[in-house]
């Protein structure tokens, strides 16, 4: 039998991913009595399946190949070898740093955490439930279910990896991103990666750095579809450089196992093809997870296994919220925090008149529209705002601008000169509006143009700011200066 605290909180968070543990962060910091629940490990999807294991085992990879190619830079560098367990491990330990940073700045903050899978039982909108109190379940495993109250409910529990009914989807050696982040063994001789989104290319990236022949099969025209598609053929010429094997408008038929390894059938421009890889990735994108996460007949209203919401990210159930990959809207981190800042001052605002008349105004809430999309390829991959054709739908007159890396300094210096930075501007005020970047460090200048965008910066004046010599930076400036 279920035990009940005696404890009423203001907010119940369920999911303790980047926008979970930044949400309850900042619903305690505005005075709210909050509760974290997450059934797994802190950090959610992004620390532990996604950006940051990711990133690190692409850090590691192409740091081992431009040590195997030092001598491009003059240096000579022998017996060089990429050891996968010992990376994972390194891998293991950022993840762990930052666990426990995450945990101190809870436990600082006041925040109860509690472990286990967290299910709403009661909405608060029923007749016979006089205070209004909504009612979450937290059950663990070895340990009696614990019911807590709440006043209001923030649901961020993720996503996980969507995958297709191809035939042969769940052959040993078929992966998702999940079982692929934690491969500790020698490298593959060769990979197929089913899907040219953002999480087949940057796999494609740590994998071809380690050596192993990739081939990529997309379904739809280009790499990267729902970014700029300069940035997609720019990025399809370089992984095809460095060796991979790439087919657009390709539509999976079957996985079998063989012999020589795991034999994928494909249909490209009406043709019947084959292709043969010792191991498969599946990175056909990801779904909203929303297992467990309601008794029966409670869910909100909800489409195609995503929970719907309004401008505030408030279901149709009053007083519950979702964010993050759950709601659908954009499966990024920093999107996931950005809602839930929004959400949690909604919230504060709601239950407390004090703090909507003192605290909550002089908390900036984050553009909501304004979300910079990032692909850690080699080179970096970077957009914010909109693209060219965008603009021109959206009627407006724009134009765009558009610098080489060859021409940047630092690129040149340090062998990353191929690569471009694009503008999108109003033609008559030079208003910026969008950018796109593939170059080197193209993840953290795409900050200066988010800025810009937010603050109707014009060419001019993000040309008047003087960036230091040399440095990836210039770039900036001379994609501003016409």
């Amino acid at each position: 039998m279920a035990e009940m605290t005696t404890t009423i909180y203001d907010l119940t968070v369920i999911g303790a991913g980047p926008g979970g543990y930044e949400a309850a962060l900042e619903a305690a910091k505005l005075g709210l009595r909050t509760a974290l629940i997450e059934k797994d490990s802190l950090g959610g999807t992004c620390l532990n399946r996604g950006c940051i294991p990711t990133k690190t085992l692409l850090h590691s990879s192409e740091l081992y190949k431009e040590i195997c190619d030092a001598e491009r830079f003059g240096i000579s560098a022998e017996h060089v070898q990429a050891d996968l367990n010992n990376i994972q491990q390194h891998k293991q330990t950022t993840i762990a740093t930052l666990q426990k940073g995450i945990a101190a700045l809870l436990k600082a903050a006041k925040v109860t955490m509690y472990q286990g899978l967290g299910t709403v039982i009661d909405t608060g909108t029923d007749d016979s439930n006089k205070d209004h109190m909504k009612q979450v379940q937290i059950t663990a495993d070895g340990a009696d279910p614990v019911i807590i109250q709440t006043r209001q409910i923030l649901l961020a529990s993720g996503s996980v990896p969507s995958v297709p009914p191809i035939p042969g989807h769940d052959l040993p050696g078929v992966m998702t991103s999940d079982e692929l982040l934690s491969w500790d063994q020698e490298p593959f001789s060769s990979l197929l990666i089913i899907g040219g989104g953002v999480i087949g290319v940057e796999f494609a990236g740590i994998w071809q750095a380690l050596g192993t022949k990739v081939t990529i099969l997309e379904a739809l025209p280009s790499l990267i579809a729902n970014m700029d598609k300069e940035l997609g053929q720019s990025l399809k010429q370089s992984l095809k450089k460095k060796g991979a094997d790439i087919h657009t408008g390709a539509m999976v038929q079957s996985l079998e196992s063989t012999q020589d390894g795991i034999l994928c059938t494909y249909t490209e421009k009406d043709t019947v093809c084959t292709c043969t890889a010792q191991a498969v990735l599946i990175a056909t994108g990801r779904k909203p997870y929303t297992d467990g996460l309601f008794a029966d007949g409670l869910a909100p209203s909800m489409e195609r296994g995503r929970i719907l919401t309004d401008e505030h990210f408030q279901t149709n159930l009053p007083g519950i919220y979702a964010i993050g990959d759950v709601n659908g809207k954009l499966q990024l981190a920093h999107a996931a925090t950005a809602q839930g800042l929004h959400a949690v001052h909604q919230i504060a605002a709601t239950l407390s008149e004090d703090t909507a008349n003192s605290i909550v105004p002089h908390r900036n809430s984050p553009v909501l529209d304004l979300v910079p999309s990032c692909i850690y390829a080699s080179p970096e991959i970077a957009s914010v705002g909109l693209t060219l054709d965008q603009a021109k739908e959206q009627g407006l007159t724009a134009k765009s601008h558009k610098i080489l890396s060859s021409a940047n300094g630092k690129s040149v210096l340090s062998l990353q000169e191929r690569g471009f930075m694009k503008v999108v501007y109003l033609e008559e005020t030079h208003v910026i509006i969008g950018a796109q970047l593939l170059c080197a460090r193209a993840t953290d200048m795409i900050s200066e143009f988010a800025v810009a965008i937010a603050q109707k910066l014009t060419l001019e004046e993000m040309a008047s700011v003087i960036r230091p010599h040399p440095s990836f930076s210039e770039m900036i400036t001379q994609v501003t200066t016409l």
